[in-house]
């Protein structure tokens, strides 16, 4: 199964991962699985980090490259389909990179690795607990 990681759950996997539910854990260390991050998680924390309303244990370049390495991360493009697909999403959410990876996810027939229930009205597949 591919499953593309929500930027929390790229976080909590490396820095906290007590804060992972037992199904995300279990996905997280199937080695069947297809671990996808979208390119747009990464422009997302890079600009969180750029504000200052995010801080990560490691600086930011090291940080995704130990989370590609330990996670075993295919990073995802942003295409022209996806930006389609987003423009046609109803304003369930306002968060452009949360829209995004439910506009990757349906375009892509891939399942999310979130918390955030509001995945759950686009109808994307997600997984959590």
């Amino acid at each position: 199964m591919r499953v593309l990681l929500d930027s929390h759950i790229l976080i909590w996997a490396l820095d906290d991962p007590s804060k992972l539910s037992v199904t995300a854990i279990r996905t997280l260390q199937d080695p069947a699985n297809e671990m996808v991050i979208s390119a747009g998680t990464m422009w997302e924390l890079s600009i969180k980090i750029a504000l200052g309303k995010l801080t990560l244990s490691l600086p930011f370049r090291e940080f995704l490259n130990k989370a590609i390495a330990a996670l075993g991360l295919v990073v995802l493009p942003i295409t022209l389909d996806h930006a389609d697909r987003q423009s046609g999403l109803p304003f369930h959410h306002r968060d452009p990179f949360d829209r995004l990876l439910a506009a990757q996810s349906l375009v892509e027939g891939i399942t999310i690795i979130s918390a955030d229930a509001i995945f759950d009205q686009y109808g994307v597949k997600r997984t959590w607990s």
